[in-house]
């Protein structure tokens, strides 16, 4: 519990909520710390106040189901005004309560929990890997409410402000430290006393924002700092186009706030942080990328039948990059792993795969060559299937062929146990397809990574007809000890991730046979808020390898096979042009050795501009359409198996839209009939791919949403 300990004249308020990992704000915490401080204040023997934590970190931030249930649950302007000033009156009342506060930060202070610390007269953070401090609200919709953009300017000034309050990013001992987040750092096992002697030494009861004649450091909005707000507010709008309303608030805060005295200056905030939790982005982003995102890197599709099974070993085919880059990743979580390719030459690009990924940290001083070296230990180069016999698990990680991937898989299964799994790493063949290779199809699964892997978070877990709980459950047991995100879905061409993904590319390529200009296409994606313009990112994923899968496909179904709007394009720059995307030098766009990439010229020769150009803002509706309605079969088809699970999927797969809280977010939030008529429109102008599916038709008739 939340408690007031007594150690002569200092006391210690000691954060332990029960029941929680870790200590948040919520209305139970808000209100113990509340009486501490009173108790604190009121206590003439009490001359110091160390605020410290039992746990491992200090204070994670608000109890964000609590801030989503908020935000979502259609409370007025006036209650949320109401309640969403709590936090910040409580801080003001610790740094105003006459006596001296200290933060002892043995671990995470981050959100609610730095502002804590900010709010403290002097900050000791232990040096420790685990200590960090941050404000991440920005990442999450949000801007920090409990005062964090006024006093963060007032204390390391505007510029350092801006990138700790716009990045989101937290930051260790070392950097929190130069960066003046901190004032102090000390051993982790001398963090109480160190607090304590500053009580002892040198204490300070009042922070220098309510001292006479403060000035900020380098500059205030009269100032230096105009500049910067400016700069800052320009780059901003170039990079998001104006997609992320919690970014704008920030900047406003800091340029409205720092005119006003610092009380004055917590109304503006407490002001923009109610306007957020109004704003649909930040209820869907707080759910998607916390809530959903959480619950899946816990295990929430394990199979709750299956106990704890042993994985200290893995397999993998190929040492490709796809191969050496799961290899890298096992390794650096301390699994075994056996790497199998034609020789042991060829296996042994593993360990160079290795090497090249720690060159970078050691060079930047994130790790030592030790540290590599222990990590190339755990990998062993082989071309010998009789290998794999101490691995409970084998992904195979070659080239996209049906054929090749069987071939090694059944090699793999004839030299491992009874009761290993084998593993496909496709993002596109059917899983129940290729365990036809195998004898025991019920031990055979999906796993699709993606590139780069020691980069890339989501792993999608593919179920094949015959794939059983054990198999699941030990490749979910793999993604959780990667550290990575996984998402579960049902057998089925493309999956989900490739398929959704596809039709943004799709979209951008057909959009070329319309006479679209490929300037424009590419100015929509990125105002979209995808990550990469569509005929870019056809480039990076390959023309001839899109043009390849789209004749695999056409052999697969026969009679069934349909073309979509990129395949004639696809034709064209492929088969007559031989433009085969980035790794040959010349696709959409062309890539001299001595300049930057560029549109390629012929397109406009190929592929004749329309006289009227269609707006932009339609264009971003198309891509975030088609999109969304891919989704949508994917649920109505049996391919997802858990509709929440879409939304932190896609962002964390391929980028769509962060703000929009992913595919069935953004559908909820414009409301499905209106978007069953945008659909109905678009299909009317644009043919089949955007006409609504029947799941979707059903909502809209009976008033309910896809996520609830």
């Amino acid at each position: 519990m939340i408690r007031l300990e007594r150690h002569d004249s200092i006391a210690h308020l000691v954060l332990d909520m029960p029941d929680r990992g870790a200590n948040v704000w919520n209305q139970e915490s808000l209100d113990a710390v509340g009486q501490c401080i009173a108790d604190y204040a009121s206590d003439e023997a009490l001359k110091g106040l160390v605020i410290r934590s039992a746990k491992s970190s200090f204070l994670a931030g608000g109890d964000l189901e609590q801030i989503e249930a908020i935000a979502t649950g259609g409370r007025s302007a006036e209650e949320l005004h109401a309640r969403g000033g709590e936090l910040a009156e409580l801080l003001r009342r610790i740094e105003t309560c006459g006596k001296p506060v200290v933060a002892a930060i043995n671990g995470a202070a981050l959100g609610g929990g730095y502002e804590l610390c900010l709010a403290c007269h002097h900050r000791v953070m232990a040096d420790h890997p685990r200590a960090q401090v941050g404000l991440p609200e920005s990442q999450l919709g949000l801007i920090p409410a409990g005062g964090g953009t006024q006093r963060l300017p007032r204390l390391v000034g505007v510029q350092t402000a801006l990138g700790v309050l716009m990045e989101g990013k937290s930051f260790p001992a070392a950097k929190a430290l130069k960066m003046g987040l901190v004032d102090q750092l000390c051993p982790p096992d001398q963090l109480i006393e160190t607090a304590e002697r500053w009580l002892s030494d040198s204490p300070v009861s009042i922070q220098p924002w309510d001292q006479k004649g403060f000035e900020v450091p380098g500059g205030d909005m009269e100032g230096s700092a105009k500049n910067t707000m400016m700069v800052a507010t320009a780059m901003f709008q170039a990079k998001t186009y104006g997609n992320y309303p919690a970014g704008t608030a920030i900047l406003s805060c800091i340029a409205e706030g720092l005119r006003l005295p610092i009380d004055a200056a917590f109304e503006v905030e407490k002001r923009y942080f109610v306007s957020l939790l109004l704003d649909p982005v930040a209820g869907g982003m707080v759910r998607t990328l916390f809530l959903d995102l959480e619950a899946a890197k816990k295990g929430a599709r394990r199979p709750k039948s299956v106990g704890d099974l042993p994985l200290d070993c893995i397999g993998v085919i190929g040492a490709g990059l796809m191969g050496g880059g799961i290899a890298l990743e096992a390794a650096r979580k301390g699994l075994e792993v056996i790497i199998i390719d034609r020789s042991v030459e060829e296996a042994s690009k593993a360990h160079a795969y290795v090497q090249r990924f720690f060159d970078r940290r050691i060079k930047r001083r994130r790790a030592t060559q030790d540290e590599c070296d222990a990590v190339k230990a755990r990998i062993k180069p082989s071309a010998d299937y009789a290998d794999l016999e101490a691995a409970q698990l084998v992904i195979e990680a070659v080239f996209e062929d049906r054929a090749i991937k069987a071939k090694v898989s059944s090699a793999a299964e004839r030299h491992t146990t009874d009761d290993a799994v084998i593993a496909s790493n496709t993002s596109t063949l059917p899983i129940t397809g290729l365990a036809e290779a195998v004898d025991k199809p019920e031990q055979f699964i999906g796993l699709h990574f993606f590139s780069p892997v020691e980069r890339m978070a989501l792993v999608e877990i593919i179920r094949g007809e015959k794939t059983d709980e054990r198999t699941l459950a030990l490749a979910l047991d793999l993604v959780a000890r990667l550290g990575k995100v996984p998402v579960v879905v049902n057998d089925a061409r493309g999956f989900f991730t490739s398929r959704v993904f596809g039709t943004y590319i799709t979209e951008g390529v057909g959009m070329l046979t319309e006479g679209i200009a490929p300037a424009l296409i590419e100015q929509a994606g990125r105002m979209s808020g995808m990550p990469m313009p569509p005929l870019a990112l056809a480039d990076e994923v390959g023309l001839a390898l899109m043009h390849q899968v789209g004749e695999q496909t056409k052999a697969d179904l026969g009679d069934a096979y349909q073309a979509n709007a990129a395949t004639p394009v696809l034709n064209q720059l492929v088969v007559e042009a031989k433009r085969i995307g980035k790794s040959g030098g010349a696709g959409f766009y062309d890539y001299p050795s001595d300049g930057d990439k560029h549109l390629w010229t012929g397109l406009s020769e190929r592929f004749e501009l329309a006289a009227d150009q269609p707006r932009v803002e339609h264009l971003i509706q198309r891509f975030l359409t088609t999109q969304a309605l891919e989704s949508v079969r994917c649920v109505e088809q049996g391919v997802m198996i858990e509709a929440a699970d879409i939304d932190y999927a896609a962002i964390m797969g391929w980028g769509f839209a962060p703000y929009t809280g992913g595919p069935l977010t953004m559908i909820d939030n414009e409301g499905v009939p209106e978007f069953v008529a945008r659909c109905d429109e678009l299909a009317s102008r644009y043919g089949e791919r955007f006409a609504p599916p029947q799941l979707l038709r059903d909502l809209a008739q009976s008033g309910q949403s896809l996520r609830g």
